[in-house]
């Protein structure tokens, strides 16, 4: 049986911290102080800054996903989600190419560190939402339909312990057919109507992802980069409030 995280049932936008420095982030989170959205903080800048952001987000209340994609062997990554754990991360996820062992080894990492005995939300990406199903066959060297990739990679992920999986919005429906509602979908290639999809290859509006299935949003570029982000983060919060309703 697999075990509940801490974390599933918040506010379902998660805003993507994709800058190179601490003082760029948390000028962002700060125009948008008051709104209950995730922060997601990716490679840029947690090589940049490091632990210590993470902490600084943590203390203003902030959820936090720590999306670092952990890949290695199952040893090391079992080190790795010991300290994403000890951080106080909410959410953090692996690639589920990494196989059942490594996913194992990421949950057991985890519950070492727990002190409480509650565990952040752990997933497993399945196909990047930058990658079309022509890259996955004749590059990566995945033969099949990519839909039917990211359910049997959602599968693994839910065998292995792990609570939920990163996929594209197209196949979030998939994903909860196959493995069950209570099983997390977070989806990025999150676009507003009329956005630029810059490079991603599947994207949806946010309506439509939650529609499908879509448990969180992962959102970018359409608000870290609009001239008013707190105007831009207020127009996703209104188009998918008639979705929770």
């Amino acid at each position: 049986m697999r075990e509940r995280s801490a974390g599933h049932g918040a506010h379902p936008i998660m805003v993507a911290l994709d800058f190179p420095s601490a003082d760029e982030a948390l000028a962002l989170a700060a125009r948008l102080e008051g709104v209950p959205v995730w922060m997601k903080v990716g490679m840029e800048l947690f090589y940049a800054a490091g632990p210590d952001l993470v902490r600084r987000l943590k203390a203003q209340g902030h959820r936090i996903f720590l999306d670092l994609k952990f890949h290695d062997i199952p040893n090391t990554v079992r080190g790795a989600a010991r300290s994403a754990t000890r951080l106080g991360v909410d959410m953090f996820n692996v690639h589920a190419a990494g196989g059942s062992a490594m996913m194992r080894a990421a949950l057991e990492g985890a519950r070492e560190a727990s002190a409480d005995g509650s565990l952040p939300t752990i997933i497993a990406v399945t196909q990047l939402t930058s990658t079309s199903e022509e890259t996955m066959r004749r590059e990566i060297g995945i033969d099949g339909n990519i839909a039917d990739v990211v359910v049997r990679y959602a599968a693994l992920a839910k065998d292995a312990g792990l609570h939920g999986v990163v996929s594209s919005a197209l196949e979030a429906a998939a994903v909860k057919a196959a493995c069950g509602g209570d099983f997390v979908t977070v989806t990025p290639g999150i676009r507003p109507a009329g956005a630029d999809v810059a490079d991603q290859a599947r994207v949806m509006t946010p309506s439509a992802a939650l529609a499908a299935g879509a448990d969180y949003l992962v959102i970018g570029r359409p608000i870290t980069a609009a001239p008013d982000p707190r105007e831009a983060l207020q127009r996703v919060v209104e188009e998918i409030a008639s979705v929770r309703r």
